[in-house]
């Protein structure tokens, strides 16, 4: 089993910046890939960013190239969501996400078996 805890959201000014943390309450991330997904509202859940499980592959949504950045740390039991010159538009609640991919990530739902709470990110002047 594995239970996932995102933290780091809040509200922040348009052009701020936020760091989320996506940690094992119970297991480990080790050996599982980790996406970032989010759902504003009345709008579908989308993908954000992916990281392989071994930190060597990394994939970004159109929307938030350049201005995002995920990592993993060193011990691989925590992973981080840099997300700088925030905009309006990324308002959303934000959820990370667990999956036994070998390889690549893929912004697929169904592949990630663990889901974090989801915290909420509010990008407002």
């Amino acid at each position: 089993q594995l239970q996932l805890v995102e933290s780091g959201g809040g509200l922040v000014q348009p052009g701020g910046s936020l760091r989320l943390s996506c940690a094992a309450s119970l297991g480990t991330l080790d050996d599982y890939a980790i996406g970032w997904f989010r759902q504003a509202p009345g709008k579908e859940r989308e993908g954000v960013s992916c990281i392989s499980s071994s930190g060597g592959t990394t994939n970004y949504a159109d929307s938030v190239k350049g201005r995002f950045t995920i990592s993993r740390d060193n011990a691989k039991d925590t992973v981080f969501l840099q997300m700088n010159h925030l905009n309006p538009e990324d308002t959303a609640v934000y959820y990370c996400a667990a999956g036994p991919m070998k390889g690549r990530c893929y912004y697929v739902p169904t592949w990630y078996g663990y889901w974090g709470q989801g915290i909420q990110v509010t990008v407002s002047s």
